[in-house]
């Protein structure tokens, strides 16, 4: 796919990966409602296949590959959720898939990867590593790539989430999604620009990682540098595909402390009885600052994934420091 995508693709991402992945639960939570001040659908992709929205993207980028150009295998870089969930999909289409992984990625998501029958390659936490590596590989494998986030089928397949909850919730007043690439963000925009015209697309990322709400601001992209958040999956830069789409339809995007992210992720678990990753939680981050913007309105909420390490979990290790 060379021309930006429309909600057509997402669409037919929509049924090319629906004998595979979850059509993910909506659950609402009225003590959060209160905290909030806002009416809340959470749209659960931490109940997705491989833990995450990720399989989404991956699918349906393995299942548009001609068999000739999959002979070969795929590959990646992540720093877990999409890697764990490219082999997945590579091993529904009986292929094989490399990942290159930095070396600061949560054990968890380095045995998930594992488990799915990907081989890893592990390089330095920084983009230039995790490209070089990765040339390394598809050069030395014949593997086609597939880019994480900065790939029109990958944006396509993950804007099918907020096709269902569209689907399910209507007349939506706002939905928030993490940013760190910007793949989930940029096809949760576009289906919901088509879907509900009047529903405002907003997203949350950490202050320690804010390069997509400078680059929103600048409207240029300015990567981040090795950025130290606890939110593992947003610390990628935005790449030159999801950017247009986001300055396109995109409303906003907040940033969350640190402090707030975990203060989000205790309450998702201890409120709603569910599991999720940091960086699904700095969503809710978000809406617990209760800014006027979201006040008595209705919220769709992407929650992204419920990949955590549960040997290091962030108000234990705050607990012992203590």
């Amino acid at each position: 796919m060379t021309n930006e995508p429309t909600i057509k693709e997402v669409r037919e991402a929509a049924e090319r990966i629906k004998p595979f992945v979850h059509c993910t639960p909506v659950l609402t939570c009225s003590s959060l409602n209160r905290m909030c001040e806002a009416e809340i659908f959470f749209k659960c992709e931490n109940f997705q296949k491989a833990g995450a929205f990720k399989i989404r993207g991956a699918t349906n980028a393995v299942f548009t590959l001609t068999n000739e150009k999959a002979l070969h295998g795929v590959a990646t870089h992540s720093s877990g959720n999409h890697g764990a969930a490219l082999a997945l999909a590579a091993r529904w289409r009986g292929i094989k898939p490399y990942v290159v992984m930095p070396e600061n990625a949560p054990q968890v998501k380095r045995g998930a990867v594992a488990g799915y029958g990907a081989e890893i390659v592990f390089c330095k936490p920084t983009l230039a590593a995790r490209e070089e590596s990765l040339a390394t590989v598809v050069d030395h494998t014949g593997a086609v790539f597939i880019h994480p986030y900065n790939d029109y089928r990958v944006i396509s397949g993950q804007g099918t989430a907020a096709l269902e909850l569209c689907q399910e919730v209507p007349e939506l007043d706002i939905v928030i999604t993490p940013v760190g690439g910007g793949g989930l963000l940029s096809g949760t925009a576009l289906a919901v620009s088509a879907l509900s015209p009047k529903t405002q697309v907003i997203a949350a990322e950490p202050k320690r990682a804010d390069d997509a709400y400078r680059s929103f601001h600048a409207g240029i992209i300015i990567p981040s540098d090795n950025p130290d958040t606890i939110a593992d999956g947003l610390r990628t830069s935005l790449g030159d595909l999801t950017f247009p789409l986001i300055r396109k339809y995109v409303r906003d995007i907040v940033t969350v402390s640190e402090e707030g992210i975990v203060t989000a992720m205790r309450l998702i678990w201890e409120r709603m009885k569910i599991i999720v990753e940091p960086s699904a939680a700095v969503t809710l981050g978000a809406l617990l600052t209760k800014a006027p913007q979201f006040s008595g309105k209705r919220i769709g909420v992407i929650l992204s994934g419920g990949n955590v390490d549960l040997a290091h979990l962030p108000w234990i290790e705050k607990t012992v420091e203590q």
